[in-house]
């Protein structure tokens, strides 16, 4: 962890640690829930004392396809795993139970490339989720591939719908607190060059917009694999580099940080895998963008050595105490990082 970078001020320490965390979610308090990919796993971390170290980590479930994405609304816990939305009930009373979930949609596409996913309830209570490509690029008979779901879980019967399309692979999406405008990270596709296509952070303003996929990438890059359409499309708010894998994001409403964060979006880069030696590896970091001007910064780096990731960030989540956990699927923890202005250690 000392080969972190933070600002001055700022201070990183061990909030827990467990095998591949991925999406987390705020739970009653003490209660933070965090998905998994590969693991499998549905965990639940303790923090009886509120001293900000989970003092326990229950795996509330396992077995599951990948239950990467995950929500929490009205004591229940929601949780995608791929062609499924599970529900368990009254999480809270039945931690150590292994609760049995009810299953609450059971019809969405079943491939899992790209199919791991990310749930969020927006402001309109719906909830939201992912459907990649299934693939690095290609076109679908299937409508839902590519896009952001939204399900009003209380209309019956259930139908989810498109909210947006052209999206290859979102695993991080937030709402603009004033506008209540929907934003989101979106990773760009693969075997296209070591500094082509960019990744994208974008802002869907209303329902039923077209983000380029698999036609166009960033705000000039054209895939000449496709035909373009003669639709428009919306271009990103602001491009990322190539290959960084921006996966989880959130805007900053905290009071524990500097003013000048507040209401600036933070997005969990995972890192690249497909560039050439000569290249090296990009992201492995946390980017700070200032959502009224699209410029980008780095938050903290350090996760990549010598192009090795010993480390991948891959969601944020902010405490009540306006501090922010970092949850990192490679180092298997969650981090927490706190501000302090008379404070100039990075690391506890």
């Amino acid at each position: 962890m000392e080969q972190l970078n933070l600002p001055a001020g700022f201070h990183l320490a061990v909030y827990a640690e467990f095998l591949d965390p991925r999406q987390l979610a705020l739970g009653p308090p003490g209660l933070i829930f965090a998905g998994s990919r590969r693991a499998g796993n549905l965990y639940a971390l303790i923090d009886a004392d509120n001293d900000y170290e989970a003092e326990e980590v229950i795996t509330i479930d396992s077995n599951l396809t990948l239950p990467s994405g995950i929500a929490f609304k009205d004591g229940d816990l929601y949780v995608g795993a791929v062609s499924k939305l599970l529900v368990y009930k009254d999480i809270k009373a039945n931690l150590h139970d292994k609760p049995e979930p009810e299953i609450l949609y059971d019809q969405l596409p079943d491939k899992s490339h790209h199919g791991w996913k990310y749930l969020k309830f927006g402001p309109d209570q719906a909830l939201y989720f992912n459907i990649g490509a299934p693939c690095n690029t290609c076109l679908s008979d299937n409508p839902w591939f590519a896009t952001i779901m939204r399900l009003d879980i209380d209309k019956r019967p259930l139908q989810p719908e498109i909210y947006a399309h052209g999206i290859r692979n979102t695993v991080g999406f937030a709402w603009h607190p004033a506008t209540e405008e929907l934003w989101f990270t979106d990773n760009g596709r693969d075997l296209f060059g070591d500094n082509r296509p960019p990744d994208e952070l974008n802002r869907a303003p209303s329902k039923g917009l077209h983000f380029g996929f698999p036609y166009f990438y960033g705000k000039t890059v054209v895939d000449s694999e496709f035909r373009p359409p003669t639709r428009k499309h919306e271009l990103p708010i602001t491009e990322l580099n190539a290959h960084v894998a921006p996966l989880g994001m959130l805007f900053y409403q905290g009071e524990m940080f500097p003013a000048r964060y507040q209401n600036k979006i933070f997005i969990a880069e995972h890192g690249s895998w497909n560039r050439s030696v000569e290249a090296g590896h990009t992201g492995y970091r946390i980017t700070l963008v200032d959502p009224m001007t699209g410029d980008s910064a780095t938050f903290i780096d350090g996760w990549l050595q010598n192009n090795v990731g010993w480390g991948r960030p891959v969601d944020l989540l902010e405490l009540p105490d306006g501090s922010l956990l970092i949850a990192d699927d490679t180092g298997n923890v969650i981090y927490r990082i706190s501000y302090d202005a008379g404070d100039n250690r990075k690391v506890n």
